[in-house]
This record gives C-alpha cells, sequence and structure tokens, in this order.
C-alpha cells in the first residue's frame, strides 16, 4: 500500500500524509454562500474532496468531514430584497438544492454541515478571545483583526504585506489601524440580520465563521482543510491568522490543498462572460455521473474544461463501462488488480492517473475469457471506480441514458439512425472519409458514437 502524499499549499511542497492522531482524521473544507443554484465552480470542490475523504477512509478507522454552509452573507441580503422575501425563505431554498445538486453528481454527504446562524454566540466568544490577546479591536461598532500582529500573514499565499496593501485597489476605512486589518463583526441596520454583540447589533464577518466552526465541531487544529483556490487569499490566509492567534500559536490546520478552477469551453467561467453554467441545468442535459466525471478528467490542483464535447465523451466511457458490468456477480476483487487505482489517488489525488487505472482494468476485462478472471476484474473495475465515486449506480444510469434517449423527437431519431446505417455502410466498404465525414456530421448533432465490433450505439445531449 503506497504512502498518502498530498501538495500542501502552505509551503507550496509535497509532504508525507500524518494526521494528528490517526484513530481520527479531521478536514473540514469551505462550502457555498447559499443565494443561488451552485454552478459547476462550485461543484468541483466538493467532487474533489468527496474522493479524498472516500480515500481516507479506507486508510483510516474514523474520518469526519465537515462543510460548512454560509447563510450569512451580502449577497443573500441583495437577493433576498430583490426576491422580497426573508433571508432564511432565500438560504433554505438554495441549502436544499445544493444538496440535492452534489447528491446528483455522486458526493456523498458530509459528517457535519455547520450553518453560520447556528454559531453566532460560539463566533462572538471567538472575537472576544482575539480582542483579549491583542490580535484585535473594535472601532464604529466594528471590530477588525490586526494583521501586524500576526507575524506569519501571507505565508499561505505568498504575498507580502506591502504588496497586498498595493494591490487592494479599495477604500480603506479611516477606523482602520492598518489598511490590511479585515473585519470579524460588522454593525447591522435595522433591515438586516443581526444580533446583539458587546460591540452592539451586528453580524460576523466572512473569514471569523469558518475559524468558529472548526473550533466548534473539530478542535482548534484540524488535519486538512481544503477549498477552491480563489478562497486562498483573502479568506483562508485570514483563516490562518486569526485561528492560529487564538490559540497561542498552535497548528491551525496540517495540510493546506486547494483545487484548480472550473472553465468553460475554454473561457473563464463568470457571469460578465455569460457562460456561467449550473449544476442544474446541465443535469437537465447530462447524468449526473457523467458531469461528475468531466470534473475528475484534470489533476486537482489543475483547472478543468467543461464543454458539451467533453460531457458527450464521458458519456460514451461510462456506457461502455458499464456494459462491461452488465453481468457482473459477487466475486470478490483481487487486491492487485485494485491497487494502481488506490496508489494514484494515494499520489496527490492523480485523477488522470487513476483513471488510467481504470482504463487499464477494463481493458483487460474486455479480454478476459476465463469466467473466474472475468469475475475478479468486473469486481476490481467496481471498487477502482467506487474510488471516484463512479460505477456504483448502473440502474440509476440506465434510467437517465433512457430519459435522455427518449428526448429526441421521432424526426431527430430518424436522421440519426439514417446517418448511422450510412456510416456503417462505409465502414464495410472501408470508405474511411466517407465514414468520418458522416461522423462528423453526427458530432454536429450533438450525437457521440461507440462502436463494439460490428454495433454502433450513440448518444445525444
Amino acid at each position: 500500500m503506497s504512502e498518502l502524499v498530498f501538495h500542501n499549499t502552505l509551503g507550496g511542497e509535497r509532504q508525507s500524509f500524518r494526521p494528528a492522531d490517526t484513530s481520527h482524521v479531521t478536514i473540514y473544507v469551505c462550502g457555498p454562500t447559499v443565494y443561488d443554484f451552485a454552478h459547476l465552480g462550485n461543484a468541483r470542490p466538493a467532487v474533489v474532496f468527496d474522493v479524498l475523504v472516500r480515500l481516507l477512509r479506507r486508510r483510516f478507522a474514523r474520518v469526519t468531514y465537515a462543510r460548512n454552509i454560509t447563510d450569512i452573507d451580502d449577497k443573500i441580503n441583495a437577493r433576498a430584497a430583490q426576491m422580497g422575501v426573508p433571508i432564511d425563505t432565500i438560504t433554505a431554498r438554495f441549502a436544499a438544492a445544493y444538496a440535492e445538486d452534489m447528491a446528483a453528481i455522486g458526493c456523498a454527504p458530509p459528517d457535519l454541515a455547520p450553518r453560520v446562524t447556528e454559531h453566532v454566540p460560539e463566533i462572538i466568544d471567538f472575537i472576544t478571545r482575539l480582542i483579549a490577546r491583542g490580535n484585535a479591536y473594535a472601532a464604529e461598532g466594528h471590530v477588525l483583526f490586526h494583521v501586524p500582529s500576526f507575524a506569519e500573514y501571507g505565508r499561505l499565499s505568498g504575498r507580502s504585506l506591502d504588496d497586498m496593501i498595493a494591490g487592494a485597489r479599495v477604500e480603506v476605512a479611516p477606523f482602520k489601524r492598518h489598511p490590511a486589518d479585515f473585519v470579524l463583526w460588522k454593525p447591522s441596520t435595522p433591515d438586516l440580520p443581526g444580533w446583539d454583540s458587546p460591540w452592539g447589533r451586528g453580524r460576523p464577518g466572512w473569514h471569523i465563521e469558518c475559524s468558529a466552526m472548526i473550533e466548534s465541531h473539530l478542535g482548534h487544529s484540524i488535519d486538512i482543510h481544503g477549498g477552491g483556490a480563489d478562497l486562498i487569499f483573502p479568506h483562508h490566509e485570514n483563516e490562518i491568522a486569526q485561528g492560529t492567534a487564538a490559540h497561542d500559536g498552535a497548528c491551525y490546520a496540517g495540510l493546506w490543498m486547494h483545487n484548480g478552477m472550473v472553465t468553460v469551453e475554454g473561457q473563464k467561467m463568470a457571469k460578465s462572460a455569460g457562460n456561467m453554467l449550473t449544476v442544474r441545468e446541465a443535469l437537465d442535459r447530462y447524468p449526473g455521473e457523467a458531469l461528475r466525471l468531466v470534473l475528475l478528467s484534470a489533476h486537482y490542483r489543475q483547472p478543468v474544461d467543461w464543454s458539451a464535447s467533453a460531457a458527450e465523451r464521458a458519456i460514451t466511457t461510462l456506457d461502455r463501462l458499464y456494459a462491461l458490468l452488465a453481468d457482473a456477480d459477487d466475486t470478490p476483487a483481487d487486491p492487485a488488480d485494485v491497487a494502481p487505482v488506490e496508489d494514484a489517488l494515494a499520489d496527490d489525488l492523480s485523477f488522470p492517473k487513476a483513471l488510467a487505472a481504470l482504463a487499464q482494468i477494463a481493458g483487460e476485462l474486455r479480454g478476459a475469457s476465463d469466467p473466474v478472471r472475468r469475475g475478479e476484474l468486473q469486481a476490481a473495475l467496481r471498487e477502482g471506480g467506487g474510488m471516484l465515486g463512479l460505477l456504483n449506480a448502473s440502474a440509476l444510469w440506465q434510467t437517465q441514458r433512457a430519459r435522455m434517449a427518449e428526448a429526441v423527437t421521432a424526426d431527430d431519431r430518424a436522421e440519426i439512425e439514417t446517418l448511422i446505417d450510412a456510416r456503417n455502410a462505409a465502414r464495410r466498404q472501408r470508405d474511411w472519409a466517407q465514414a468520418d465525414a458522416i461522423r462528423a456530421r453526427l458530432g454536429e448533432l450533438g450525437v457521440t458514437l461507440a462502436d463494439n465490433g460490428d454495433t454502433t450505439t450513440w448518444a445525444r445531449a
């Protein structure tokens, strides 16, 4: 069994994973701010850290995975005002939608899903301790963390304090002692959510929320802290500062892991670009497992590109893999067959290597004639897929594929099948140019093909 080795953003180097307590591993991942439906960018950390937790549970007897819900935020306030509904109506709706969408792409629920609104007393206590230690101060109804009081500030992001100030591009509030100081508590007007505190009625700042929830549920030090690369600065940088200062310099998180962003058709996903794609919208066109496979198609620390063609390739791949499992029985897997998949994940969650190992199992299975060996390989394919959250829902996959097929009109189906017949005739005549031209035409119609001997199956988004 290979050693677990992960890239630590704090320090920028690979390191062997050594939990503080091998009998209980703790991991916290920053979850969504629930003011809208989750987009593909929100889905990627859910998938990445779902796989990590699956791996950890193969190695350790107890793993506690926490992923929070941010239900206090200015975007939530603005959305509630826009829709003319109470704020908790917005957060309840979109928190439930997030849970549904993540389940649809194969993510198991975390052990803990703490919400900010349930932890305001703990947040106030945390802030009070930071003030008592000289790391924070109250000013004009606000409480701010005094960045110069934490000498290691900037270590996670690799930014110097001068660079942070120079690149801020925002007007510095006059009540700040230092331009880099960040808000722990801010006042609320009567129309906004607020709680009584020693500094007046107000609400927490963004960064303090995670530190208080981690302390409340997992203790002052955790083994792994995860999230998207966009959270490295300022969110996680600020978490380290306040979380370490509140506990007299004790380690806040031993390992920091950050996933890369999601692009769409090669472009950065952004509302201004008009290419924001929600998970729910994608699920209207593609099975959830295909979405998951696309999100697993690149190394977790690298960007991953979403495209219709990538989703269609994922569907074809999964069709082929599920076909290999159609007659699987209860034969146990040979551990040697499964080991390459787990070894790839143990090597800094190398998804491409893991998928390649899965493909190798599938390739051997296609050529296996001995029934016992076929059974072992089928079990290995299923177990290896399960490490990635794939190939565990054959009935659901078939149902989703049938639903997609039903969405094709009769006229469309006739055109597609006529083209496939013409392509197969061209292939039999070894007219490869004509066969390729027809395949390209089918691609324009959103159709992907899978050839298995003389049989051709097709899928359409």
